[in-house]
């Protein structure tokens, strides 16, 4: 079920100095929800935040908070971020033993469950999954840092994603997370795409120019 095109802009392109008005700035831009990217400086090789700095954020918007966890294991951190405030947990299919135990563990704890594919990540790996989550995020580039370029062959992969989406015949997100600009965006959205991550391009200009990034994001 193909829903409206919705923008996530990741906070790792904030001014951290400065993160509750700028989560507060990108709601009243029109933002549709809040990324947040969690790494542990093992799964990936960078270190970013952790469940207090959700907690914080929380209370600042309505705006759901898309959080997504680069870090292996996994497990033990879900219970902490559900906590915290996140809404959707998204992680890695190999930052576990169990993606089916990991996927449960996530909706018990009364989120949303993602599953996110790295570049190399084949797209069979939703083939026993598909019935049991709420979004899949394809990842146009390698995990670890932002402002990295879009990896063209992941179109390919938008599109295989959005069949098995289709063919499942539920509500289940198609997120695009890396290199995602105004150029790419339109892709994205054109291979099945909707729900665009998008950090360099979102709070570049500063906070008068949020609201056009999000609009031109969205085709507008």
């Amino acid at each position: 079920m193909r829903q409206r095109v919705r923008i996530a802009p990741s906070i790792l392109s904030a001014d951290f100095a400065r993160l509750g008005d700028e989560v507060r700035a990108m709601e009243a831009a029109g933002a549709d929800l809040i990324h947040v990217d969690i790494m542990d400086g093992h799964y990936v090789p960078n270190l970013t935040i952790g469940p207090g700095v959700v907690k914080a954020l929380r209370p600042l918007t309505t705006l759901p908070f898309d959080v997504h966890l680069m870090c292996a294991p996994v497990d033990g951190l879900l219970p902490a971020f559900a906590e915290a405030g996140a809404d959707i947990l998204t992680v890695h299919p190999d930052a576990g033993p169990h993606v089916h135990r990991t996927v449960q563990l996530i909706r018990s704890l009364g989120c949303r469950a993602g599953i996110a594919l790295n570049p190399g990540t084949p797209v069979e790996v939703l083939d026993y999954l598909i019935g049991d989550i709420d979004l899949v995020l394809v990842m146009s580039v390698n995990p670890g840092f932002g402002g990295q370029a879009f990896i063209a062959s992941q179109i390919d992969k938008i599109r295989a994603v959005r069949a098995r989406i289709d063919a499942a015949e539920r509500a289940i997100d198609l997120e695009v997370d890396g290199g995602v600009n105004m150029e790419t965006a339109g892709l994205c959205v054109a291979a099945g795409a909707d729900m665009l991550v998008a950090g360099t391009a979102s709070f570049a200009g500063g906070p008068a120019a949020y609201a056009g990034n999000i609009a031109r994001l969205k085709g507008g």
